[in-house]
């Protein structure tokens, strides 16, 4: 069952390492125990399932790949409640990711923080606000892991793929929608 409006988001503007930037956090509380959604989130043969393959030394200062999205590095790791990775290549690498996990008794909430520098983003030709974009990768990504921690995440799926499955259309749609509505909100235009 997809549950989109579980997804809390949030856009703010702030500064990393390569300069101005703005952010999309993405909130959601998951029926599991912290250690599982940080395992899920840091164990590259979890990863695999339910978000990309993710490979290369995970350690802080090492140097991954994570499929079709690019190179990143990790920067800094508080098992199990905080990660960030430097993501794109370069130094200073244009876009950060940040993973807060706050346990809630037998629940976790999850806050994944997406900053870039980059204006736009190319997919098919066409140029769309790399905010906006965030919610085609991240809006299914995060479905994909409720399934997954619930145990209801079909053995078939492939995580590179999760944009062409029809059942995890109202995820992207409804993700794509609110960021879309925060970036029409927002009163600090680039």
């Amino acid at each position: 069952m997809v549950r989109p409006s579980a997804t809390h988001h949030e856009l703010k503007h702030r500064t990393i390492e390569a300069g101005a930037a703005r952010s999309a956090t993405f909130r959601r509380v998951y029926d599991a125990a912290i250690e599982d959604v940080w395992d899920a989130c840091t164990d590259p043969a979890r990863l695999r399932r339910w978000y990309a393959p993710v490979q290369g030394d995970l350690r802080v200062g090492g140097e991954f790949t994570q499929g079709d999205f690019g190179p990143g590095r990790v920067v800094l790791c508080e098992a199990p409640a905080r990660l960030v990775v430097a993501l794109g290549g370069g130094d200073p690498a244009p876009d950060e990711l940040e993973l807060r996990l706050t346990s809630d008794g037998e629940q976790t909430i999850l806050e994944l923080e997406h900053t870039t520098t980059f204006d736009s983003h190319e997919i098919g030709g066409q140029m769309f606000d790399a905010i906006y974009c965030m919610g085609g990768g991240y809006g299914p990504r995060l479905e994909t892991l409720d399934w997954f921690l619930r145990g209801d995440l079909p053995e078939d799926l492939d995580a590179t793929g999760l944009h062409r499955r029809d059942d995890l259309r109202p995820a992207i749609e409804h993700s794509m929608a609110k960021l879309a509505e925060l970036l029409d909100a927002d009163t600090i235009k680039r």
